[in-house]
């Protein structure tokens, strides 16, 4: 290679490392310093709570085992199925005990050498190993019948009956639970989403706070209610800070913000006037503002009548003022009407008033022009015109 050639080479190694260089710091950046300045949530993006109790006292723990239906069903599946598994080897092992105590009590067992007239509690029970599994036959009723009760011992009888009636309210209380877990609408209102930003812009001559809801599943929400809560931290005027302070923020749709026929996208607005929180915020300084937005959608699901809630939030980094959100519903040439998701989240710059005050100012002004004011300090001087000129 001449010396051209290696110039030439050095110069690209050294172009592709700055370039390298670049996109690491770009990258270190980002997913460093910018996620370190990220506001803490309340309500995440999902609809989870960042909240932690403590210093809750052992009383209080207590109640979570006196309502242990709500308990088992709050858990998540690993500790679930941890507690089904638990629950029936445990019963299992334990009556298997038991049976073998009656079985050891009545020397049914070889190490005693019963005579051969001898009749035992429970048929071929020879030890732990099948007192267990005359145990689970029992419980899960399988009756292979080769282990079976006799009339010799009232005992048996009585945990014969005491094991039935137990493991059918077991079989009921686990099985209900993960019947219950898998029908939560938890699981449907994983299928409400709704648009990665909020929007401000001008929406039928108002300045309006914007989100885009979507319902991903054809069968409808009944009786869907919308409403938003706006939390940041306040000082009363008797000097006591309120670090989650919530306001009630109003959204509603064109035909209103209950019952709505939610079969497609909806985009659904809060009016910026002299009532709502935003009205003193402007473009230039929403970014300074500390608080969240946390916008709920309440409905019942249409196929198991179940009520379900959606949640989600926006801290001032994700409200975009001055953009509106681009259309994503279309009719196509046979009649139907489409919908585009990859534009859900999709935003376009608007012209939109820095703040609403200046819109609401804006207004006035133009009403005023339009009409007439009488001027208090005008007078009308009258004057005496005289024919001074002389044919």
């Amino acid at each position: 290679m001449d010396a051209s050639g290696r110039n030439l080479f050095s110069m690209l190694i050294k172009f592709l490392t700055e370039r390298m260089f670049k996109h690491l710091r770009k990258w270190f950046v980002t997913h460093f310093f910018v996620h370190s300045r990220q506001r803490s949530r309340l309500v995440s993006k999902d609809g989870r709570c960042n909240i932690e109790f403590g210093n809750v006292d052992v009383q209080s723990r207590f109640i979570f085992f006196v309502d242990i239906w709500t308990t088992v069903l709050d858990l998540k599946w690993r500790y679930k199925m941890t507690v089904f598994i638990t629950a029936f080897l445990g019963s299992w092992f334990l009556f298997g005990l038991l049976w073998y105590v009656v079985a050891y009590v009545h020397k049914d067992l070889p190490e005693f050498h019963p005579s051969d007239n001898h009749t035992p509690c429970v048929e071929n029970i020879n030890g732990m190993t099948s007192a267990f599994l005359f145990s689970l036959e029992t419980q899960v009723t399988i009756g292979y019948g080769f282990r079976c009760v006799t009339e010799q011992c009232a005992t048996a009888i009585f945990l014969l009956i005491f094991q039935s009636i137990l493991g059918v309210i077991i079989n009921s209380f686990m099985c209900g639970a993960i019947l219950a877990k898998i029908s939560r609408p938890k699981k449907r209102a994983k299928t409400i989403t709704f648009s990665k930003n909020a929007v401000i812009s001008k929406r039928g001559g108002k300045l309006c706070l914007l989100i885009r809801v979507a319902n991903l599943r054809k069968s409808l929400l009944i009786g869907s209610h919308i409403y938003g809560k706006l939390l940041k931290t306040t000082v009363t005027p008797e000097g006591e800070t309120i670090i989650l302070d919530q306001i009630n923020i109003n959204f509603v749709v064109d035909a209103g913000n209950e019952n709505l026929f939610f079969i497609s996208p909806l985009t659904i607005y809060h009016v910026i006037d002299h009532n709502s929180p935003f009205f003193h915020m402007a473009a230039e300084t929403l970014s300074q503002q500390d608080f969240e937005l946390v916008v709920f959608l309440d409905g019942t699901v249409e196929s198991t009548s179940a009520t379900c809630q959606v949640r989600t939030s926006y801290v001032p980094e994700e409200v975009l003022w001055g953009y509106r959100f681009v259309p994503i519903v279309s009719k196509t040439k046979e009649g139907k009407y489409r919908v585009d998701f990859h534009n859900f989240s999709k935003t376009v710059e608007v012209e939109t008033p820095h703040c609403a005050m200046c819109l609401y100012n804006e207004r006035d002004a133009r009403t005023r022009m339009k009409k007439g004011y009488d001027n208090p300090n005008f007078i009308l001087s009258e004057v005496d015109e005289t024919d001074d000129t002389k044919m």
